[in-house]
């Protein structure tokens, strides 16, 4: 039931060598400045490189897409533990309780359990939960 966090990445950021969409145009635009006026870039490699920036930013909004889903899927996830019993596992071992209620303060969702003891414990996270009853 482990769920790993989910960080969120700017959307403008590339994979390939740290640029985003921006600075590679302007890298399109300076190479087409300074190109030689007897030796003009080749139409086909220009439309290659166009069709190559077109594709990086389909991959880009693609996965921010990827992470708002999977952002909704580990919301939707904690949400159906309200009122479940859970267990998780703390620094004095393994913890159980029902669940309260879901905040999502950090970004990520973190549940409110009140143990069998009746003591409240808040901000538990739920990549923490091993059990749900």
């Amino acid at each position: 039931m482990a769920l790993a966090p989910v960080s969120p990445r700017d959307p403008a950021q590339s994979s390939a060598y740290g640029l985003d969409f921006q600075s590679l145009l302007r890298i399109i635009l300076t190479q087409l400045t300074y190109q030689d006026p007897l030796k003009p870039v080749d139409n086909f490699q220009f439309v290659s490189q166009l069709a190559q920036f077109s594709q990086l930013q389909q991959s880009q909004t693609l996965n921010d897409q990827i992470t708002g889903l999977l952002s909704a899927q580990s919301a939707m996830q904690a949400t159906g533990l309200i009122g479940r019993t859970v267990e998780y596992a703390s620094a004095s071992g393994p913890v159980s309780g029902a669940v309260q209620s879901v905040s999502f303060a950090s970004g990520q969702p973190e549940v409110t359990i009140r143990t069998t003891a009746g003591d409240i414990l808040a901000n538990i996270s739920i990549a923490n939960i091993s059990q749900v009853r």
